[in-house]
Order: C-alpha cells, then sequence, then structure tokens
C-alpha cells in the first residue's frame, strides 16, 4: 500500500502538468531564463564601474 500512497502526488501532478501544457500556453522556461540572464548582463555592463589605471 505504501507504494502506491506515495506515488499517487507524482502520478496526479504529472497528469496536471502535461493537461496544463496542452490546454493553455505556458512559457518555455529555458528562453525565459536566457532572457533574464541577457538583461541581468546588459545591466551589469550599463552601470559597472569604469577601470582605472591600477586595476589593469
Amino acid at each position: 500500500m505504501g507504494i502506491i500512497r506515495s506515488s499517487f502526488t507524482f502520478l496526479t501532478g504529472t497528469v496536471c502538468g502535461i493537461y496544463i501544457a496542452q490546454n493553455y500556453n505556458v512559457p518555455n522556461i529555458k528562453t525565459l531564463g536566457r532572457c533574464a540572464v541577457s538583461k541581468a548582463k546588459e545591466i551589469e555592463e550599463i552601470y559597472r564601474k569604469p577601470k582605472t589605471r591600477d586595476d589593469a
């Protein structure tokens, strides 16, 4: 009885996830992550302190 009880939550989540992915417009997480990283790099370059001669 233990394996059925422990896997019930996993199977329910999997079925609900498949249903949501097929019927709703869910964003692609990988693309969303790449966009966030590139935006963070862009902001870092804008606000970075200028290099001095001592740093070089």
